[in-house]
């Protein structure tokens, strides 16, 4: 494989930070332009971060003296210098739309973590273990835009990316309905415990627009590619509860679901065990080897214990059992910031730069 140069957009937010770590040692990809808003522009990464570096690993030696670049006003030289750009800014939607078409209209294809064009038909929404032939939009949005090399793809909001993924192997039983009421941490807000005091001890039931989000999300990804576009699915029925929890990083999702043709318990589990996506095929380098990985201790699924399986990148099944009101009801676990956040743009990446879409 190739290698690439690359950008962070939003390098000092946590997200940022996130694909900075990931990316340091990266096999394909080098970080050659780091971009934030106009106050970090024209200072070292180090000094630009300063006190709100929330890793537990240390700024990577390779950028922290790496000089910040204005992400809007240095658009077209940062465009130039790099194959393509992560995306992950704090900014209202409409100036999130505007910065990731801008860097596609310089033919500057964007991978983004924000939720502003997740729902654009033609912008693919990837957990590349479930949908990559969803890329095939981009034709479409190329055409859109009038542009032969740029495009947009998008991950899908963190609080979908433990349950999606433990139901994706069950559809050929006919899933019918679902409830998934999902433990959020804290960073999945941009906190931790120093920051955010007040969620010691504490649990928080409600996180804006995160409930429609989790709703919603799934049947963009397990929708159809129909004329250049894709198409949501309209089923299944799926209602959330959304909780902000006082964990540092883990989403945790209690999951019920009902079926049209009701699986066994061990055609569940084998359903689990046995599925790859196209990223194990392809041995891509962010990419578990095993994808779902099922407890048989009731204790788990646990935050603290299993979040970073196969770095971060496995999701944690658990406690699969009968239901009185639905067929079944389980407990499944995600990293949010790497799996849920900047690891999947990564994969995302990595997908994308396998299939040839930055060449």
């Amino acid at each position: 494989m190739k290698n690439y140069n690359v950008g962070v957009i939003g390098a000092t937010g946590m997200v940022g930070q996130r694909f900075v770590t990931l990316l340091a040692g990266h096999p394909w990809f080098k970080i050659k332009v780091l971009a934030a808003s106009e106050r970090s522009a024209g200072k070292t990464y180090r000094d630009a971060v300063g006190s709100k570096w929330a890793m537990k690993t240390p700024i990577p030696e390779n950028v922290a003296d790496m000089v910040v670049k204005d992400a809007l006003k240095d658009m077209k030289e940062i465009a130039d210098e790099v194959d393509f750009v992560f995306c992950a800014v704090d900014m209202p939607s409409e100036d999130i739309i505007a910065l990731e078409e801008a860097y596609v209209k310089l033919e500057c294809p964007v991978v983004s973590n924000n939720k502003e064009h997740r729902h654009t038909p033609d912008v693919p929404m990837l957990i590349p273990e479930c949908n990559s032939e969803h890329l095939a939009v981009i034709d479409t949005q190329r055409k859109r835009f009038g542009i032969k090399r740029g495009f947009i793809a998008v991950k899908p909001n963190c609080s979908i990316q433990s349950y999606v993924p433990a139901l994706h192997p069950l559809k050929k039983f006919g899933i019918k309905t679902v409830l998934a009421c999902n433990y959020q941490a804290i960073s999945g807000a941009g906190k931790t415990f120093e920051t955010w005091p007040e969620m010691v001890d504490n649990l928080i039931p409600f996180i804006k627009g995160e409930e429609q989000k989790s709703e919603i999300e799934p049947l963009k990804i397990w929708g159809k590619v129909e004329n250049g576009v894709i198409v949501p699915a309209k089923e299944p029925l799926i209602t959330t509860q959304c909780l902000r929890v006082p964990v540092s990083d883990g989403h945790t999702s209690a999951v019920f679901v009902k079926f049209e043709n009701t699986p066994s318990k061990e055609e569940i589990k084998k359903a689990w065990a046995e599925y790859k996506g196209e990223p194990q095929t392809l041995e891509l380098p962010s990419a578990p080897k095993q994808f779902l990985n099922y407890f048989e201790d009731d204790n788990r699924p646990q935050a603290k214990l299993d979040r970073d399986l196969e770095g971060g990148m496995a999701v944690s099944i658990g406690r699969l059992r009968e239901d009185t009101l639905f067929d079944y009801k389980f407990v499944c676990l995600s990293h949010n910031t790497l799996r849920g956040a900047a690891g999947g743009g990564v994969l995302v990446a990595e997908l994308l730069a396998a299939k040839g879409y930055f060449d």
